[in-house]
């Protein structure tokens, strides 16, 4: 384990040069890797542990739609698919990938499958985290882990198949065999990251939610929709609104950031651009900064946490859900975003 200084701050990374994939194999060579849920995080991590060799299963919901999804995607039934408590009952690693609200419904059968020495695994910490909330409260034989790789299971899964690699944290909550260490980063190497840097289960969920409900979504939403709607107030049209708003952005600016970082990106534009960029920043961050002080206090309170589990553990959740997408999606910008997509050179 490597330590690295961010500005003074010491973190613990590890690399995939110290921790390879022959010796993640070897650590987990006698473990039945049982991935339950074939959702948003499933299906990457999955294929991406039986691509690099691993012994894997999938539990899901027979008849489901996700029950389809992983037979297309080559899982055989009665195999490397099994109803969720058939796999639980195999796994000696259980990776509990339901979302939220499904693993506090699914928490009694996965409880009772928890022998002595498994390891529960997670990608996100919002069970163990609000557990007095949700129930999840692993028995003390086990150990409980966490690999959370920062993007979604999509992108973790195109990434590995590009031969790269997405970051992700990795956690310790409890250390019953003296193994959790080493289970813990084979996993995280076995599934796809680039690097891994260490975390807890808390701070893992405060930060993901802050980041969710901020500038990886709700904030991103807010600031799009802001600025399209006072450039069309002012007589632009819905292409010129669009495409200075979202479309210069996405495709032009986010890869030279990604590339070298914002100075270098403000480096790389024109010097009417750099001062205008350079005057006005602090103006966002100062109207901002409260938003997320109460965002970060409304996480770390649970009142977060229990505003998700109240919602989407009602019968009609996915209804209004795609109700509230719906809207979003009919919207001038994002009816504005599809016909741009449409007219992007590699469309045509």
């Amino acid at each position: 384990m490597a330590q690295i200084n961010f500005g003074g701050v010491k973190e613990n990374v590890v690399t995939r040069e110290e921790f390879p994939l022959a010796k993640a194999l070897e650590v987990l060579k006698n473990e039945t890797i049982a991935v339950i849920g074939y959702g948003v995080q499933g299906p990457g991590q999955a294929l991406n542990l039986k691509d690099n060799g691993f012994n894997v299963i999938v539990g899901q919901r027979r008849g489901s739609k996700t029950w389809d999804k992983a037979v297309a995607d080559g899982w055989i039934p009665g195999e490397t698919l099994f109803d969720i408590e058939e796999a639980a009952r195999r796994g000696t690693i259980i990776q509990y990938l339901l979302s939220d609200a499904g693993q506090i419904a699914v928490w009694p059968t996965i409880q009772k499958h928890l022998t002595p020495g498994k390891a529960l695994y997670f990608s996100h910490g919002f069970g163990i985290t609000y557990k007095d909330r949700t129930g999840i409260i692993p028995p003390a034989d086990v150990d409980v882990i966490l690999i959370a790789p920062k993007g979604s299971g999509t992108s973790l899964r195109r990434m590995f198949l590009q031969g790269r690699g997405l970051n992700s944290s990795y956690a310790i909550f409890q250390d019953a065999t003296g193994k959790a260490w080493d289970r813990v980063i084979a996993l995280g190497i076995g599934v796809g990251s680039g690097y891994l840097f260490e975390t807890t289960f808390q701070r893992e969920v405060y930060s993901d939610l802050t980041g969710e409900r901020g500038t990886l979504m709700g904030a991103i939403q807010g600031i799009f929709a802001a600025q399209y709607d006072t450039l069309r107030e002012h007589g632009h049209t819905p292409s010129e609104a669009f495409n200075e708003t979202v479309e210069e952005l996405t495709q032009s600016l986010m890869p030279l950031i990604a590339e070298n970082g914002m100075d270098w990106m403000y480096a790389n534009c024109s010097t009417t651009a750099q001062r205008g960029a350079l005057d006005w920043w602090k103006k966002f961050r100062d109207a901002a900064k409260p938003v997320f002080d109460e965002l970060y206090g409304q996480v770390s309170c649970g009142n977060e946490a229990q505003r998700s589990i109240d919602s989407n553990s009602r019968p009609d959740y996915r209804e209004k859900l795609e109700k509230e997408l719906q809207t979003m999606r009919e919207s001038e910008m994002w009816q504005a975003g599809a016909v741009v997509r449409k007219l992007r050179p590699e469309n045509n």
